[in-house]
């Protein structure tokens, strides 16, 4: 049953009696406010409630271990980590300090601050722009930048938008660079030139600015025409393709024709050279035979008649299969058949002898045939 209610204990739960009203909140709080006083050093409360030393002040002890904590909380802000591939910039009231590397920092908060750059990422920025080359044509170049950072103090301190001005920097390089090359460099065989011009330019506007960054790599990207003369720009390119097709086919044929007529001209040369050792040969060979012969016709000249007109007959009649003797003192002329005298000998010799008769044999037979004929001739004339 509760206190207030009929046939309670009438017990005041804050300490009171039964027949009191509800505690007072303004002393409940001046209460606490004295034990609060009493703790950090505050005067005795007086008999009427008050504070036997006036007004309540707080003590230097409790205003010293705020004055610690807030010490604490301020160089615990101060305590900074840089990485491996980090670089802090550290700035004292705005002005430059040094530039600390990777390890554990510190630096006042408030007095000195710091940028943390990334130096060892290799960033990269793509640009493409319409753009006209030195021949007066319109060319769409697209280039990747790969890039770095190689001076944190002056990418934090000089520029105040390094990337904005790299960007800047990067299409004045390819425009100057496109500007004084031709479309057929641009899109074929130049490209990997214009990249390295590109490259050296834009490194020499990013070192005037002082960037701090550096450029690692130009990429030229394959260039294209606009979709306007596209087709027209493909029949270009196809006949210059033709064209260097034929120069190839040419070039070939070149290659082909000529060793081959060298060889047949050394050739020519080489059997010239054969033919003129081949007669002085045999022109040595007669004077030699010729100055022989004259020792023999000078020993026995009618020998030597005899025997060099035979040879002559029979180089003749090497030559001929019919052969026409006219015979001294007679009106006709005899007509020898030699080859069909050679078919038809008599099967007897065929078969004693394997050997075929030669021509001078052949003709030595018929000489002593007619010149038997003669004598018989002769003889009866005498008669």
């Amino acid at each position: 049953m509760a206190w207030n209610e009929p046939g309670g204990d009438k017990k005041d739960p804050w300490g009171g009696g039964g027949d009191k009203g509800p505690p007072d909140l303004d002393e409940a709080f001046k209460k606490l406010q004295e034990k609060l006083a009493g703790i950090f050093g505050g005067g005795k409360p007086s008999a009427d409630g008050g504070n036997s030393s006036g007004p309540t002040e707080i003590s230097g002890g409790f205003i010293a271990l705020v004055l610690l904590a807030l010490v604490a909380v301020w160089a615990a802000l101060g305590v900074y980590q840089v990485d491996e591939k980090d670089r802090a910039v550290v700035l004292r009231f705005g002005k430059y300090v040094d530039t600390y590397g990777p390890g554990l920092h510190w630096n006042p908060p408030l007095v000195e601050s710091k940028t943390i750059v990334r130096v060892t990422e290799e960033r990269q920025y793509s640009s493409q722009g319409l753009m006209l080359t030195e021949d007066e044509n319109i060319v769409e170049s697209p280039l990747t930048v790969q890039y770095n950072v190689a001076d944190p103090k002056a990418f934090v301190l000089n520029v105040k938008n390094p990337e904005l001005s790299l960007q800047q920097a990067t299409d004045s390089a390819l425009r100057h660079v496109v500007g004084s090359s031709k479309l057929d460099d641009v899109v074929s065989v130049g490209r990997q030139q214009i990249g390295v011009e590109v490259k050296a330019r834009l490194q020499e506007y990013l070192d005037n600015y002082g960037t701090g960054i550096q450029v690692v790599k130009i990429n030229i990207q394959e260039a294209k025409p606009p979709a306007e003369v596209k087709e027209a720009y493909d029949d270009v390119i196809k006949a210059r393709e033709d064209q260097e097709r034929y120069i190839n086919e040419a070039q070939a044929y070149s290659n082909g024709i000529i060793p081959e007529s060298r060889g047949k001209a050394q050739r020519l040369i080489e059997e010239a050279n054969g033919y003129q050792a081949k007669v002085i040969v045999e022109a040595q060979g007669e004077a030699q035979r010729f100055e022989k012969l004259l020792a023999e016709y000078i020993k026995a000249p009618e020998v030597t008649r005899e025997r060099l007109y035979l040879d002559a007959v029979e180089d003749v009649m090497s030559a001929s299969s019919k052969v026409l003797i006219d015979v001294e003192g007679g009106n006709n002329m005899m007509y020898i058949p030699l080859d069909k005298i050679m078919e038809a000998q008599p099967a007897s010799n065929q078969t004693t002898s394997s050997r075929t008769p030669s021509v001078s044999e052949i003709a030595d037979e018929v000489i002593n045939k007619l010149r038997q004929d003669q004598t018989v001739t002769r003889r009866g004339e005498s008669r």
